[in-house]
């Protein structure tokens, strides 16, 4: 190679003295030079073969070079990705698991472990029998972790719309590029040049840089798969065969980037079609019920204002596969602030505030929508989230007071206080068409009751009468309640007391059995009839023969122990002179 080196050296230093005008003194003295212009030619178009054959030569040794620094680089992630994986952890019964021998144990026993092994196995050795590229085909077994990736990424990404059009990109760039690659080894295989089809000679000009075979190689084969053509036609049986198999993958392709596109489309704009939907039927109705006019142009300008201020999503809808605890936090973390506010929870519970947060219910209203009129019975208290209330006169004309972000009504006559003199009714009308928050309070929280009878003791709107009249109303009502409880353990002890007795006095074996049974199907104390006394539970003595009464063994019976028939023998053999009887006369 080296004196091959040399030989070319020396003939591009005798080209270049031939370039030089000479004499031909010079022409006739210099040993080895062409003596003819014909010879002259074809010894220069040798000379270039040679040179750019070198400089293709020493750039294919440099992109050699570079490849496989870059593939052992790539290795070295792959090592530290397996020792990643072997420190993830993960859920058991809920709980994370940490522990780093129990990790790397799992890891080392699951099917990853396996595939990274083998994604990772030093192929690279066999490059002593043979410089070839494809002894690292095993690495492409790692495209499954970039799936694993996509997974992972489209649950926690904010836009999941633009992650999915990326995701699907990269994809159809990454199947282009393979396709490229096999393009690439098949013309190798058939021969740089050999026909239309195949790579042009990498010895020709400008063929045989590598980064013009790449490009090339990747425009064809996105002709190829995008079913766009324009390229030239195979001549040979195994381009054929890979122009087939090109087609239908580009046919599937195809397919896929609309299916995809479409469906990304779709749901990019999901909201939109939905929220169109209701006001295309709303207006229907409106057009079929005779609507028109300035009531109609409120309908749409109230559409309009929910749809661009966000406010036509449905929380509950929106939050309904979550469980109940996770619903929870979130309704504290976006009302509890805003409920703190109110005068009348500022020193509440805390596990009050969550339970009145998740009672938050979001209304809009249009501009000359009435919240309430004055004289209506009030059921809800208002929190102003965004935009201005008025409170105003009967007529409408007149404005008292404006109330702004943050601003609250309407939380003493949700209580139903005893007392009030207002008779729980608005006090004014509220008119504006804004945002706001509306939700139930429970009655039974005697704590804000008694705040709120301490506002209206304030404005002097409390009758104090009926404040203690109502008090004792509810005392009295409590200690009928703890009476009636004391009565009902006192009666079901009573049965208990009783039931034992008979146990006791009856036979250990059958009557222990039956009457064990009759106390498990005994109904609770709550659902005892209130006209069975103590004396209807007692059970009546059984009326004996008198010829038998010295034989006969002395034993109080239920009343209901003969009426199954089948069991009376089981008495009878318990005296021996005990006459033959029917069911009818052991009942009398």
């Amino acid at each position: 190679m080296i004196k091959a080196f040399r030989r070319f050296t020396i003939a591009r230093k005798i080209w270049s003295k031939d370039d030089a005008p000479e004499s031909e003194e010079t022409a006739n003295n210099e040993p080895g030079s062409p003596k003819t212009p014909a010879l002259k030619n074809k010894w220069g178009t040798a000379v270039k073969s040679v040179n750019r054959r070198q400089s293709q030569l020493k750039k294919k040794e440099r992109v050699i070079n570079n490849y496989l620094t870059f593939d052992y680089i790539s290795d070295f992630f792959y090592l530290c990705d397996m020792f990643a994986k072997s420190r993830i952890g993960f859920l058991e019964s809920g709980l994370l698991v940490k522990d780093v021998g129990r990790l790397t144990n799992v890891y080392l026993k699951s099917w990853m472990f396996k595939v990274d092994i083998l994604a990772i196995l030093p192929t690279d050795f066999f490059y002593f029998l043979q410089r070839n590229t494809a002894f690292r085909l095993n690495r492409i077994i790692k495209i499954w972790r970039m799936r694993e990736f996509f997974g992972l990424a489209q649950t926690h990404t904010n836009f999941p719309n633009l992650f999915g059009v990326a995701q699907l990109i990269l994809y159809i760039i990454i199947i282009i590029h393979w396709n490229a690659c096999f393009y690439f080894a098949i013309s190798r295989y058939l021969g740089f040049g050999s026909d239309g089809w195949v790579y042009p000679d990498p010895t020709t000009e400008d063929y045989g840089d590598f980064f013009k075979q790449y490009v090339t190689s990747f425009y064809w084969s996105c002709l190829t798969l995008t079913t766009i053509g324009d390229t030239a036609y195979p001549e040979t049986v195994i381009s054929y065969c890979f122009c087939i198999v090109d087609s239908l993958v580009g046919v599937l392709i195809f397919a896929t980037i609309f299916g995809n596109v479409g469906a990304l489309i779709n749901g990019m704009d999901a909201a939109r079609t939905e929220y169109q939907a209701k006001v295309d039927s709303v207006k229907r109705y409106m057009e079929l019920r005779g609507v028109f006019g300035e009531l109609q142009v409120r309908v749409i300008k109230w559409f309009d204002y929910t749809w661009n201020n966000k406010q036509s999503f449905d929380d509950k809808e929106v939050l309904f596969y979550l469980p109940d605890k996770l619903r929870a936090e979130i309704s504290v973390h976006v009302h509890l602030g805003t409920l703190r506010r109110v005068a009348i929870f500022q020193d509440s519970e805390p596990g009050l505030l969550v339970e009145l947060v998740l009672k938050l219910r979001l209304q809009v209203f249009s501009p000359g929508d009435y919240i309430c009129r004055k004289g209506d019975i009030g059921k809800d208290m208002y929190i102003v989230k965004r935009g201005k209330l008025q409170v105003v006169s009967d007529d409408g004309k007149v404005i008292f007071v404006t109330l702004s972000d943050g601003s609250v009504f309407g939380e003493i006559s949700v209580l139903n206080i005893s007392g009030n003199k207002t008779g729980n009714r608005r006090t004014a009308s509220v008119r504006s068409g804004s945002m706001g928050c509306f939700r139930r309070i429970p009655r039974s929280q005697k704590n804000l009751m008694h705040k709120g009878q301490q506002l209206l003791r304030k404005d002097n709107l409390l009758d104090e009468d009926a404040a203690r009249k109502e008090e004792r109303r509810l005392q009295n009502l409590d200690k009928r309640i703890e009476l009636i409880h004391d009565a009902v353990d006192d009666l079901q002890c009573n049965v208990k007391r009783l039931a034992k007795q008979i146990q006791n006095q009856q036979n250990p074996g059958l009557l222990q059995a039956r009457s064990k049974s009759r106390i498990e199907v005994m109904p609770t104390p709550l659902e005892q009839p209130k006209s069975k006394s103590r004396i209807d539970v007692m059970p009546k003595p059984q009326e004996q023969p008198k010829e038998d009464a010295k034989d006969q063994p002395k034993v109080a019976a239920p009343k209901e122990e003969y009426k199954d028939p089948t069991k009376a023998p089981a008495l009878k053999e318990e005296s021996k002179k005990e006459p033959e009887t029917k069911p009818e006369d052991s009942e009398k």
